[in-house]
């Protein structure tokens, strides 16, 4: 019906199909999600059409509706599928700032490795199983701090923004070395170098001036650039919790 409203993946039954003599081979969300992702690891996510990944598993795409209904609900699969790779243990350890590190080096692993995932987790609401695992670790690490649930959910949050900048930062910076054929240091010195070192001889903006010339983590490696941002974001919950 026209006025039908979409109903979220979640809530939608797994089509459950079984091969008989002369018929077809099924598929699976699992099948279909999988084709996606590996398709948009390799050529990013607008390749990853319902067209492509039948021809993948050699089929036709209009039979691959009947599993996934809409391209939202392949997205939130993929994402999904992508969060699944997140290790962490059952329950947090109790040192929340332990859970938390280990969660933010295991979110940026997996942003990295599906250089897709953050765009596309960032541009839209989806609360995905697998998603839904990594935010009750992060919500779990902080209860019991002293902190009330608004506090843990805002930190929670902040901790996301934080992370998610830093890794499209750091794709965003692999791919343009990448388009212009230069690793990222010399990208640095050769491509941008020569335009800041004018900035920095003109005395026309001090303060970045001092961040180009004074500043240590201008020189870090990229691990330890997002650690030592994740630092002040643990330092700044760590301060709100002892004044609880």
């Amino acid at each position: 019906m026209a006025d039908e409203k979409p109903t979220s993946i979640w809530l939608q039954p797994e089509r459950q199909e079984r091969s008989g003599p002369g018929r077809r081979p099924g598929y699976s969300r699992e099948q279909i999600t999988r084709a996606a992702v590996q398709i948009a690891d390799a050529e990013g996510v607008e390749a990853a059409t319902m067209r492509r990944i039948a021809c993948e598993l050699g089929t036709g795409a209009m039979s691959l509706y009947r599993y996934v209904p809409r391209r939202d609900d392949l997205f939130d699969l993929m994402i999904d599928m992508a969060m699944g790779e997140i290790e962490l243990p059952g329950s947090p350890s109790g040192d929340w700032r332990s859970d938390l590190t280990l969660l933010a080096r295991q979110i940026r692993t997996a942003g990295l490795r599906h250089p897709w995932l953050i765009a596309l987790l960032t541009s839209r609401p989806t609360l995905g199983p697998n998603l839904l695992r990594v935010h009750e670790f992060a919500l779990g690490a902080l209860d019991g701090t002293g902190l009330d649930i608004d506090d843990i959910t805002g930190f929670a949050g902040m901790l996301n923004d934080y992370v998610h900048s830093a890794i499209r930062r750091e794709i965003g910076w692999m791919e343009e070395a990448r388009r212009t054929g230069l690793d990222p240091e010399r990208w640095k010195r050769d491509y941008i170098g020569p335009y800041v070192r004018q900035v920095v001889v003109s005395g026309a903006f001090p303060l970045f001036s001092r961040s180009v010339l004074d500043s240590r983590t201008a020189h870090l490696a990229p691990v330890e650039r997002f650690q030592h941002g994740l630092d002040r974001i643990l330092d700044a919950i760590a301060a709100l919790i002892r004044s609880r």
